[in-house]
């Protein structure tokens, strides 16, 4: 049974979803897995597609189940993870996983993994275009901008702990990139 995972982590905005999103077109042997979240579900988010949306107390009494491979507190009652159910569920199908998460869950799904995991970390090409990235989203609020903002300052200085690294300034550049290295890993 193939047991390999792609990780792509980035902090918020650097076009890490964009880049997943692209690889899974390319790649039929790539399966999604889909995070669990207690944030509140967009108008555009589909259950189960695009997040598993728990409640906090219901994604706590997952944590004390154990049923996470990683999860974290990303903000106060914001929690994000990986259920280990999704990630068994995947390897069942005879598919390769690939996570789209954030650099602590990245960080943390390699530890798990080890070698059977690619960590790709998607830098943007400044902070101030990350910043222009986020409010053209037109998705948060001028507080979860500045929070992202602050967070993605402490996240770009763990990118040397990932296998790789890809500068998003070009998106077909990017895309090219990351295609190259995902089939190189999982030939």
């Amino acid at each position: 049974m193939i047991r390999k995972a792609i990780i792509f982590s980035a902090p918020s905005g650097a076009g890490k979803t964009t880049l997943v999103r692209h690889l899974m077109e390319k790649l039929p042997i790539l399966q999604f897995s889909v995070s669990a979240t207690s944030r509140s579900k967009r108008e555009h988010e589909i259950h189960g597609k695009d997040y598993f949306f728990l409640t906090p107390e219901q994604f706590r009494a997952h944590i004390q189940s154990n049923d996470f491979l990683e999860w974290e507190e990303v903000y106060p009652n914001h929690y994000y993870g990986t259920l280990k159910s999704e990630v068994e569920r995947i390897f069942e199908e005879g598919k390769v996983v690939i996570f789209d998460v954030d650099v602590v869950g990245g960080l943390n799904l390699k530890e798990y993994f080890g070698s059977e995991a690619l960590a790709v970390f998607v830098k943007p090409p400044s902070e101030e275009e990350l910043e222009n990235r986020l409010r053209y989203r037109n998705t948060e609020t001028e507080e979860k901008i500045q929070l992202r903002l602050a967070k993605a300052k402490h996240e770009l200085a763990f990118e040397d702990r990932f296998d790789t690294v890809i500068v998003n300034e070009n998106l077909e550049i990017a895309k090219g990139e990351s295609l190259e290295k995902v089939k190189n890993f999982i030939q």
